[in-house]
């Protein structure tokens, strides 16, 4: 009975820990969405803030960041629907701060503490919103730990 309760245990947590390195763009992603925001960064996959964030992400276009962001009422629409409704949860990526920015999550933060504060500023990644930098493979939403491009990283994974 152990050793079953065991087997299933383990069984269950390995799906979990793969999807934590997998998070790609969900399958109704508006062309729209990687047209409009992928055009100027990662289209970042809508989990990673909450619903309520993402709300406030897109009432702020025309000041998205330094810069003007704005769309049309209909895209702006469809993209703020799907943000919504594909938003994470919001025990985990609430928080998010003014304006939300998914680096000031509880769970951005966790899972980059052990990144040195000069790695941010380096010229290869030049901020932490720039996932791309140290994931090369985030376009398809890998964001693996094995992943990671920069070797002074791997290397600090690896202790």
């Amino acid at each position: 009975m152990k050793t079953a309760l065991c087997a299933l245990l383990l069984a269950a947590g390995l799906p979990l820990s793969a999807r934590a390195d997998r998070l790609p763009l969900p399958a109704d992603a508006p062309p729209a969405y990687a047209a409009e925001c992928g055009s100027c960064h990662l289209a970042f996959p809508p989990a990673l803030l909450a619903a309520a964030d993402w709300r406030r992400v897109m009432a702020g276009l025309d000041r998205h960041y330094g810069d003007n962001a704005a769309l049309d009422a209909d895209t702006a629409r469809v993209i703020g629907d799907f943000l919504a409704r594909h938003g994470g949860n919001a025990d985990r990526y609430a928080n998010a701060g003014t304006p939300p920015r998914l680096t000031a999550t509880a769970w951005f933060q966790r899972k980059h503490r052990k990144v040195p504060s000069p790695l941010w500023q380096d010229a290869r990644v030049r901020s932490a919103a720039n996932c791309s930098a140290c994931h090369p493979q985030a376009e398809q939403g890998r964001y693996g730990e094995r992943d990671i491009a920069l070797p002074e990283l791997r290397h600090r994974r690896e202790h």
